[in-house]
């Protein structure tokens, strides 16, 4: 049966079945998150490959249960027609327990598994459709006055248009601006242009999420593939000092909970689908007392590149290069 992304409340809690298909990645995450929200059972992410690849092995975790396991939600990523046969099996199996996300990209109107959960009444079946830029104005529009930065409505729609239809872009670029605008009272029009473009390089996100994941070698060839500027150090920083604070957040709330899993479905804001794995790295990798030394140390980086611009690539990369490299573990 066909929901509207609008209508996520009305899906029955009974349901078991999800399909979310289309381009905009940004609106699936949204509502994978929201229907997360609503099951707190452990979560198991797995590639339609890897189910091919080891369909046994799949298999056996989805009609396995546990003890210490009350509920589980799988989520099947970059699905296709080539999991419908395992949809359709697992569908006429009296399932308990359990909720399947199945995310998948753009299927044309003859797609099996589409038509398959668009008749079926049991099943939900949630197209995201490419967002217009009315609606992603509307959105950056609200983050703004959210986060107190006036802005003009010309500079929403340079913003705008560089995210092709996907408010994941939009968030993407909202983001930086935030980390970058920090305790500034504004930004320019130049300043702006200057953060959008530099989704042209691999994401500075990317880059700060390896490196609190100690990816040293990703993190080298980041690094070799692009070509920052000194003006981009401050957005590296403040972008690095933005996602140390989040993980230190987490990690208190760890402390707490003693489950990583439970920590990461839990927060707020809430944690998109594809950087859950990686943020589960870099619990593991951090500890409190060294995240909170860590957002010294990049303060002080900070005040370094001020006193010395015309060196300010070299010592944030190097920075970086060791963070990357450091064990601190303990």
């Amino acid at each position: 049966m066909i929901y509207k992304t609008f209508q996520l409340k009305k899906i029955p809690d009974k349901s078991i079945f999800y399909l979310l298909y289309g381009k905009n990645e940004g609106l699936k995450t949204e509502c994978i998150n929201q229907i997360l929200e609503r099951n707190d059972g452990k979560v198991f992410n797995y590639e339609e490959k890897q189910i091919k690849d080891e369909t046994e092995s799949f298999y056996e975790n989805v009609l396995s249960g546990s003890l210490f396991e009350s509920n589980k939600v799988i989520i099947i990523n970059r699905a296709s027609d080539k999991i419908f046969e395992i949809t359709q099996n697992l569908i006429n199996r009296n399932l308990i327990n359990i909720k399947i996300i199945i995310n998948a990209d753009l299927l044309e109107t003859r797609s099996k598994l589409r038509s398959l959960f668009e008749k079926n009444k049991d099943l939900v079946c949630i197209p995201t459709y490419p967002d217009n830029n009315e609606t992603l104005s509307k959105l950056a529009t609200i983050f703004f006055k959210k986060e107190d930065i006036p802005i003009s409505q010309q500079n929403i729609n340079i913003i705008v248009d560089k995210c092709n239809g996907d408010r994941n872009n939009l968030n993407n670029e909202l983001n930086k601006i935030k980390s970058y605008i920090l305790n500034k009272k504004k930004i320019s029009a130049q300043e702006i242009l200057r953060l959008i473009n530099l989704t042209e390089n691999f994401e500075v996100s990317e880059l700060i999420d390896n490196c609190l994941a100690k990816n040293n070698n990703k993190i080298i060839n980041i690094l070799s593939e692009n070509n920052y500027s000194p003006e981009d150090c401050i957005m590296i920083l403040r972008t690095f000092l933005s996602k140390t604070k989040r993980i230190l957040k987490l990690a208190i709330e760890l402390e707490k909970n003693k489950d990583i899993n439970k920590t990461i479905n839990s927060a707020k804001p809430p944690i998109f689908w594809k950087d859950k794995e990686i943020v589960k790295v870099q619990l593991n990798k951090w500890k409190t007392k060294k995240i909170k030394e860590l957002i010294k140390n990049i303060n002080n980086v900070e005040l370094e590149i001020k006193k010395n611009q015309n060196n300010s690539i070299l010592i944030v990369t190097n920075f970086i290069l060791e963070k990357s490299r450091t064990e601190i573990n303990n």
